[in-house]
């Protein structure tokens, strides 16, 4: 159990990291008007999942390591609460267009990209 705390911790703090990176790389770039950030993360994070899952149906990774990738750093990489604060502040603001644009890009597009992760991971 130590073992699996461990790799969930360290991998933790990988997608942490990152997530951290992306979010400062666009808000240095002045995109602020929509959350691109978080879309970026939730999207790409849903395609490595979606590509990963395939490889991993191919060969085998250890239970210790699809922890460590899938539930540590790709957990804290993506971000559920920050979408649902993202939602909760533009709802407040009243921009219902882009937060149903917002929601729909986030969930049709990462839903896509994960089987499209998927897929791909199958002809490689």
């Amino acid at each position: 159990m130590i073992q699996k705390l461990i790799a969930v911790a360290f991998g933790g703090s990988i997608g942490a990291i990152l997530r951290y990176l992306m979010f400062y790389l666009y808000e240095k770039s002045g995109h602020q008007a929509f959350p691109w950030a978080t879309v970026a993360v939730n999207l790409i994070g849903s395609f490595i999942i979606g590509f990963l899952w395939g490889y991993f149906d191919k060969f085998y990774i250890s239970p210790g390591i699809r922890l460590f990738i899938f539930v540590g750093i790709l957990g804290s990489f993506t971000t559920f609460s920050t979408f649902a604060f993202d939602i909760f502040s533009m709802a407040k603001d009243g921009n219902i267009k882009l937060l149903i644009i917002y929601i729909l890009v986030t969930n049709v597009v990462g839903i896509s990209l994960a089987f499209a992760g998927y897929y791909l991971s199958r002809l490689v």
